[in-house]
């Protein structure tokens, strides 16, 4: 196996694979880290279940089916996997140098950052046995099988109103729970969900059950009030957890230039990072979307833009 590449992708989402298969087929014979246990490759596609929005499947897909897919496609048209964890990225000279948890390291000439961001979860048991069967961190995604149902949506923040207004087009009611007695979301957000007759709050609050595992899908969740400890059952067909993503950034800090939630700031319509040779794609510096078919996109930036790099420096 080589240990050396013009074109090194760190990631095996959308943006990592959709990279993959440009670098490939232009040649560039790219060698693609996706991560081994106890991450899952293939990124959080691999976690969710129909796919319904993403061009070229009439009647859906599965997630890991998409990105099965993916990977079959990249590694046909010439990518090489490496399906190791990466514990150390050294940016500051050429060829970039990436070191995984059984002490291999690889150089690339070029690096595509694809490692994605995570969304953050409440920490209950039942998040995990009941994702993609009723618990979501993705209206977008997923709101379209709830239509004409009754959800309830985790947060305070831009990213929870967000979700809860885009969820009452298709739903019949949104239940929004939120830890303090007032939203932290923009004023305009705010007044959005106030003015929406489908939406209602519970103030002072936070989920600390999620049922019913038994079953197999989400029938109810359990509410306690953090002011008085008063706990309330609330009956709902779907649990939306919006408080935020994490992106995975942690192996670049202070190698790369990030916003202050630790995304890695790109030069506008670009996948150019503050490194010259090193490129972004995917959630790992998308603040706004976060949807596989942008993030597919922004991996062909990725390949293009490092083909074009590669070319200017001689390779």
């Amino acid at each position: 196996m080589r240990n050396e590449t013009r074109v090194l992708i760190v990631g095996s989402g959308p943006a990592g694979l959709t990279a993959a298969i440009y670098a490939a087929r232009a040649n560039l014979a790219p060698i693609v880290i996706e991560g081994g246990p106890p991450n899952l490759p293939g990124g959080q596609l691999m976690i969710t279940s129909d796919v319904e929005n993403y061009p070229g499947f009439a009647s859906g897909i599965m997630g890991p089916d998409l990105m099965m897919a993916m990977r079959e496609q990249a590694e046909r048209v010439g990518t090489e996997f490496v399906t190791e964890n990466v514990v150390k990225v050294e940016i500051s000279r050429r060829p970039f140098e990436v070191l995984t948890d059984t002490d291999r390291k690889l150089t690339g000439d070029t690096l595509i950052i694809a490692t994605g961001a995570s969304a953050k979860w409440l920490g209950i048991s039942e998040e995990t046995a009941l994702y993609g069967k009723g618990v979501s961190a993705c209206a977008t995604c997923d709101g379209f099988f709830f239509r004409g149902k009754d959800v309830v949506v985790v947060g305070g923040g831009d990213t929870a109103m967000e979700e809860a207004n885009y969820l009452t087009r298709m739903v019949k009611s949104v239940t929004v729970i939120h830890r303090r007695d007032q939203l932290r979301a923009s004023v305009i957000m705010q007044k959005r969900a106030f003015e929406n007759e489908k939406i209602r709050f519970i103030w002072d609050s936070a989920v600390t059950s999620i049922h019913d595992v038994s079953m197999g899908k989400v029938n109810a969740v359990g509410v306690t009030n953090l002011k008085t400890g008063a706990m309330q059952h609330v009956p709902t067909d779907g649990v939306f957890i919006a408080i935020g993503h994490k992106p995975n950034t942690d192996l670049f800090a202070g190698q790369l230039e990030t916003d202050s939630g630790g995304y890695i700031l790109t030069k506008p319509g670009t996948p150019l990072t503050s490194v010259p040779g090193v490129f972004a794609a995917g959630d790992v510096q998308d603040t706004v979307y976060k949807q596989a078919v942008t993030a597919a996109g922004s991996g062909c930036m990725a390949a293009i833009s490092a083909e074009r790099f590669l070319e200017e420096h001689g390779h």
